[in-house]
């Protein structure tokens, strides 16, 4: 798309050679037209290789020219603030995010862990500063983590770069060491949760690893009904740490619970209509006795998400043997009454 000159900024051209650190601004020429691919950063005009000491290494095209890459949300023209960016986060795979200092630093609790400071005080960090442009401040993470804690910082929506759960899982583990609380941040009606939560159905065990991790119960509860297929036994150690032993108990007895609700469910049998000439309480015993066979076989190889075709497929078969319509009715009814159980044992934790 076409970068739209806004009535508070200077020309594209101006904006950006003021904004760049002072060791690529003068080497850099701009086009008219800049397009913003829709991704987390964007490929910048060539400039010859930058001759100072301390520049940003960038990696070289065919040509011997450095390519600067930009985040094409937090660019030096861009209008989601109306104030003009002055600090510069580096990610470690080398990518500028343009940011204003007070808009972060209004949301972290701990001073950006320290790599920012108030303006109203002078700042002790010993990264590098440029004398005609915004700070440079160096980040370990990458560009796809790290414009997710900025997303979440100035409060917009990530969901258009489409971040994997691994970037998502690492992004909540930076907000933490940024000072932006997890627990502030992903609440139901915020979009990092519904985020979060669109990716339970796809990595339900990381995700729900996610929520544990820093105890987001509103968002680890719905996530936990994706896990009822889950097989506990095969959980990897690593995650097993991460989600901790509370909510690792909580999801155990999630499964351990349903199980037993679903015994429980089985054991009664058909309810015995009253006697007939054909079919006395004698008759019935049969019913009975297969009703218990079956509730058995079902019990033994239950599992937490056992669906309802599966229990009528267990009971339903044995209306074939049964010469009398009364007790086959009974037998429907039963059937019918356990799913309807079933559907309401809780799917959470």
């Amino acid at each position: 798309m076409e970068m739209v000159q806004d009535a508070s900024y200077p020309s594209p051209e101006a904006a950006m050679s003021s904004l760049l650190p002072s060791s690529l601004s003068p080497d850099i020429s701009f086009q008219e037209d800049v397009s913003l691919p829709l991704c987390p950063t964007m490929q910048q005009i060539p400039t010859p290789p930058p001759s100072e000491t301390g520049s940003p290494q960038s990696p070289d095209d065919a040509s011997g020219n450095t390519i600067v890459s930009i985040s094409t949300t937090f660019h030096p023209a861009s209008t989601i603030h109306p104030t003009r960016p002055d600090t510069i986060f580096l990610s470690s795979d080398s990518v500028f995010f343009y940011v204003q200092a007070a808009v972060v630093l209004a949301k972290s609790t701990n001073n950006w862990n320290g790599l920012l400071q108030p303006a109203a005080a002078p700042s002790t960090h010993p990264g590098p500063e440029s004398l005609d442009g915004p700070k440079i401040i160096p980040c370990p993470e990458p560009a796809a983590v790290l414009n997710i804690v900025l997303h979440v910082a100035y409060g917009l929506s990530c969901a258009s770069y489409k971040p994997t759960i691994d970037d998502l899982s690492a992004a909540v583990d930076a907000m933490a060491t940024y000072g932006l609380p997890p627990k502030e941040h992903i609440a139901p009606s915020t979009p990092l949760y519904a985020l979060i939560l669109s990716q339970a159905p796809i990595k339900p065990i990381a995700a729900y690893a996610l929520a544990a991790a820093h105890n987001l119960h509103s968002l680890a509860v719905p996530i936990s009904s994706h896990l009822l297929s889950y097989p506990l036994q095969s959980l990897p150690e690593d995650l097993a740490e991460k989600i901790g032993p509370l909510y690792l108990k909580r999801l155990f007895f999630l499964h351990l619970g349903r199980l037993d609700a679903l015994r429980r469910l089985l054991l009664p049998p058909p309810h015995p209509h009253p006697p007939t000439d054909q079919c006395g309480f004698a008759d019935q015993k049969s019913l009975t006795r297969a009703w218990a066979l079956a509730s058995a076989y079902l019990a033994w190889d239950s599992r937490p998400d056992l669906p309802a075709s599966a229990i009528e497929a267990a009971f339903l078969p044995l209306a074939d043997r049964l010469p009398c319509q009364l007790c086959k009715q009974s037998l429907v009814d039963r059937v019918k009454q356990v799913i309807v159980q079933w559907s309401m044992v809780k799917r959470s934790i």
